[in-house]
């Protein structure tokens, strides 16, 4: 094994796991397709305000709150389970898996780095077919501390035994990867979701269209 990535982290929620059939969850419980991004959006806010408060934010008690809230409060505590629910049955992006295999034939240690829960991480990494690929999966409530807070990415790099200076965090999130940037280590961009990365962050180590395109390109780093 050569060059300077010894270890890959990839984010889940958005980069590996597709969080629109939730969509349809949703209106199976009498709530709008739309409420998907906002509600989303509003339980990551949470977490993260709650975690620059001090406190620990558990992720299934945040995502019912902000759900709660992002819906009026017309969805019921059982529609809410429901919705959930799905977290842990979620597919995969198409590039998931390609992206994960490049990384195992090169022989580099891979894991995931989330804020999701961990057992819905196991389970959506078993029904996707992804388990046998991912050596560990990192939480942010194993580090007591939500992303961008530098803890995260320092255990990631822990586990995976290695320095945060040859750790690459991958993910489609900006914010993400000027998190993983300023803890020292490198990161990949994937340009899917967000489609032009913020000029407010700290840039990332490379850049791609597609995740097999990131790990192509962080595999060559010297």
């Amino acid at each position: 094994m050569t060059g300077r990535v010894r270890a890959v982290a990839f984010d889940v929620l958005e980069t590996l796991l597709d969080l629109d059939p939730l969509g349809q969850r949703l209106t199976e419980v009498g709530q709008p397709a739309e409420l998907l991004r906002p509600w989303f959006l509003r339980f990551q806010r949470d977490a993260m305000a709650l975690s620059l408060a001090g406190d620990r934010a558990e992720f299934r008690a945040v995502a019912r709150q902000a759900l709660r809230t992002e819906s009026g409060h017309t969805a019921s505590e059982d529609a809410i389970e429901y919705v959930l629910d799905a977290f842990g049955a979620l597919p995969a992006h198409p590039d998931a898996e390609p992206a994960l295999r490049a990384l195992a034939e090169r022989d580099l240690r891979v894991g995931c780095l989330t804020v999701g829960a961990a057992e819905n991480t196991a389970r959506f990494l078993e029904g996707a077919g992804l388990a046998g690929l991912v050596e560990r999966v990192v939480t942010a409530q194993d580090a007591g501390i939500w992303k961008p807070a530098p803890a995260v990415y320092h255990l990631a790099a822990e586990r995976l035994g290695t320095d945060p200076s040859a750790l690459a965090l991958v993910a489609v999130h900006a914010w993400d990867c000027h998190g993983a940037v300023r803890a020292g280590c490198l990161a990949g961009w994937c340009s899917r979701l967000e489609g032009r990365y913020g000029d407010v962050f700290a840039p990332p180590t490379v850049t791609g269209d597609t995740l097999v395109e990131v790990v192509d390109r962080l595999v060559v780093l010297d």
